[in-house]
C-alpha cells in the first residue's frame, strides 16, 4: 500500500487525538507517547510541524514533530530541523531519549522510507538534529552531505530478572566497592535501605517543591532553577501518575528524608528521569545510592524487567548498573558553503563537531 507524507500544523485537540490513536497501535518508547509529548508542548508553548505518514485511506501510519530554528554554529546561524524537539535549547531542556518516529507496529520500514522522503523534499534546512536515537536507527539513511555523530552516551540499567534470580539480593550483583559504599551508608542511616513511599496527585506540588529545594545550589546549570522545566515536570507527573506511566517516589528513614525520584514506567521498564537527595549525613554517606538501591528492590518486587538510569556518563550510574545499552546524537548536514567552510576549519583546528 502506497504511503504519503506531509507536514502540517494541526490544532492542539486534533494533534492529541491523532497522536493517541496511533500510540495505541505502536510499540514506541515512552518519549514518543502523548504523556511526554503533550506535557512538553503545553509546558513550553512550542509549535513544531507535524510530519504525518498516512495510508491511502488517510489513516496515520507514522507521526513525528519537527522543529525549525536558526541554530548557532561555528561560522554563524544555520537553518536546522530537529526531530521531536523545537530547536530552542531552553524549550528542549526536557531531553528526549529513545527518539524516532511514532509508528504503527509492523510498518516501521515503509513508514521510515516515506518520512525520509518528506524530509528530503523540504528545502528550508541545512542541518537536521537527531537526538537520543538508537545506534542502528534507520533515520540515519536520510541522504546527506555529511553525517556527524556529536555524542554517544551509555544507558546504564539494572536487570531486575537477575535481581529476582539472586533472591532479591541486588547488592550481590555489584562490584565489591559499590557494595561496600552502600552497606556503609546503610550503617550510617541506622539500618536497612530507606522506606519507599509512592506519591499521589496531592503530593505532586509539595514533593516537587522539596526536590527543587534539595537541588538548589548543587549545580552550575541547574534545570530546577528554570520555571519552564519545573512546570514540565509538574505537568508530566500530574498527567502520568493516574495511569502509572509516571511515579513519584520519596525515600525516608528514622532520620528523615533521604531523597526523591521522578520515574517513568513503560512496557515493563522503570526509568529514572529526575532525582533529588538530602545532604550526606556523614563523610562517606551516599544517599543517592541508597535511594536507587531501594528503587531497584521496589521495582523488582513488582515484576518489572529493567530499572534504567537513562542516558548519562555519571560514575554512580555505572556503579549501580548490571547491564547497559547506548543512545546517539547526530547532525545530518546538506551542502552549503558555510558548512563546507566550517568542516574545513574544524579539520584544520581538529575540533569535534560537538565543540
Amino acid at each position: 500500500m502506497t504511503l504519503s507524507a506531509i507536514f502540517s500544523q494541526p490544532d492542539r485537540a486534533t494533534l492529541a487525538e491523532r497522536w493517541q490513536a496511533l500510540e495505541a497501535r505502536s510499540d514506541g518508547s515512552f518519549f514518543l507517547g502523548w504523556t511526554w509529548v503533550g506535557a512538553w508542548l503545553d509546558s513550553y508553548g512550542v509549535r513544531p510541524d507535524l510530519l504525518a505518514v498516512t495510508d491511502a485511506a488517510g489513516q496515520d501510519v507514522a507521526l513525528a514533530l519537527v522543529g525549525h530554528a536558526m541554530r548557532p554554529r561555528l561560522l554563524g546561524g544555520v537553518a536546522t530541523l530537529s526531530l521531536n524537539q523545537s530547536g530552542d535549547p531552553q524549550a528542549d531542556r526536557p531531553y528526549v531519549e529513545y527518539n524516532g518516529l511514532l509508528v504503527e507496529a509492523g510498518r516501521e520500514a515503509e513508514a521510515t522510507v516515506a518520512a525520509l522522503a518528506a524530509l528530503a523534499r523540504r528545502r528550508d534546512w541545512r542541518a537536521l538534529t537527531l537526538s537520543g536515537i538508537a545506534p542502528d536507527s534507520s533515520l540515519l539513511g536520510l541522504p546527506a552531505r555529511r553525517r556527524l555523530r556529536v555524542d554517544v552516551s551509555p544507558v546504564y540499567q539494572v536487570d531486575l530478572d537477575a535481581v529476582r534470580v539472586a533472591d532479591g539480593d541486588y547488592l550481590s550483583l555489584l562490584s565489591a566497592n559499590t557494595r561496600s559504599q552502600i552497606r556503609r551508608a546503610m550503617k550510617d542511616h541506622g539500618g536497612p535501605l530507606p522506606d519507599v513511599a509512592i506519591g499521589g496527585l496531592d503530593d505532586v506540588i509539595p514533593w516537587l517543591e522539596e526536590m527543587a529545594a534539595l537541588n538548589g545550589g548543587r549545580h552550575a546549570d541547574n534545570a530546577w532553577d528554570d520555571a519552564g522545566f519545573r512546570s514540565f515536570v509538574g505537568t508530566i507527573c500530574a498527567r502520568g501518575l493516574p495511569s502509572g506511566a509516571v511515579e513519584l517516589l520519596r525515600f525516608a528513614d528514622a532520620g528523615g528524608v533521604v531523597g526523591l525520584l521522578v520515574n517513568f514506567v513503560h512496557r515493563g521498564v522503570a526509568m529514572n528521569y529526575q532525582s533529588a537527595f538530602a545532604a550526606a549525613r556523614t563523610a562517606k554517606d551516599k544517599p543517592g545510592l541508597l535511594c536507587h538501591a531501594a528503587a531497584v528492590g521496589h521495582y523488582a518486587a513488582r515484576g518489572l524487567s529493567r530499572y534504567s538510569l537513562l542516558a548519562g556518563k555519571d560514575r554512580y550510574k555505572q556503579s549501580l548498573a548490571t547491564c547497559e545499552e547506548s543512545l546517539e546524537w547526530w547532525v545530518l548536514e546538506r551542502f552549503s558553503p558555510r558548512l563546507e567552510a566550517e568542516a574545513l576549519l574544524r579539520r584544520l583546528l581538529r575540533r569535534p563537531a560537538s565543540a
